[in-house]
């Protein structure tokens, strides 16, 4: 698969999706969130059976591109109120439609997170099954810090994996936090010393996945997403359901 911003690579089951603007940190211009949406659409009609997201460079990514914000700012500059608000919307509603097709693919994601992960790239990460990163790796929910209110997902998601009152302090506060600290909220499943470690562990997770079963993994991941968005009891009436369709006991 050829795109812009993003390399897309597949060996033994694997699909690598590598961000790929390292001269600009990784940072999310327009063209990039449209490649992470068609990656990750291409990754869920594929072949591969699991993927694995990375930066290449120095940083995983840096978030957002400000200048991708000070374009849409000029050209809503002087729009009506109701023009101001319709293309802002639709702006904000196609990136998180961006980041949601991680999750919305079948297949397990695994974020693979060194250097600097900021903002939106916060986003991204969150959207994905599994997470890890060096220990020297820094994160921030830095919206806060340019007057946003974080809008692709990290809000909703972040709250789930490491408790509300500490998604919270990072939400309001903005401040910068490593990878240690991320292991120990339980943001990240694992850390490491340096970045090799890290993708020779991650790929072989990912390796194991592959040589699963691709109908139980893809049940597994739709009952899990499923399950947390809705009572035990739902969620294991969906997976009896799922299962007794499927012809399992």
């Amino acid at each position: 698969m050829n795109l812009e911003t993003i390399a897309v690579s597949e060996s033994d089951g694997i699909a690598h999706i590598e961000l790929n603007r390292p001269e600009k940190a990784n940072a999310f211009n327009g063209t990039m969130w449209q490649d992470l949406r068609r990656a990750f659409e291409w990754l869920h009609e594929s072949s591969a059976r699991v993927g694995v997201l990375s930066g290449r460079g120095k940083h995983f990514s840096a978030g957002i591109d400000l200048a991708l914000l000070g374009r849409l700012q000029a050209e809503v500059e002087g729009l009506p109120a109701e023009g101001r608000v319709r293309k802002l919307l639709a702006f904000i509603l196609d990136l998180q439609h961006c980041v949601g097709a991680i999750e919305a693919c079948h297949k397990p994601v695994l974020a693979a997170v060194h250097g600097a992960c900021i903002g939106g790239a916060v986003d991204v990460i969150t959207a994905c099954d599994m997470r890890y990163a060096t220990e020297r790796a820094r994160f921030s929910v830095k919206e806060v810090d340019l007057g946003i209110v974080a809008d692709l997902g990290t809000l909703q998601r972040l709250p789930g994996l490491i408790g509300d009152g500490l998604a919270r302090e990072l939400a309001y506060t903005g401040r910068e936090f490593d990878g240690e600290e991320a292991r120990s909220m339980r943001l990240l499943n694992q850390a490491f010393q340096d970045r090799d470690t890290m993708m020779t562990t991650v790929m072989g997770l990912a390796g194991t996945i592959a040589g699963k079963s691709p109908a139980t993994v893809r049940g597994i991941k739709e009952s899990m997403n499923f399950s947390r968005d809705h009572s035990v009891a739902e969620g294991l009436s969906h997976v009896a359901q799922r299962n007794a369709q499927k012809g399992h006991g």
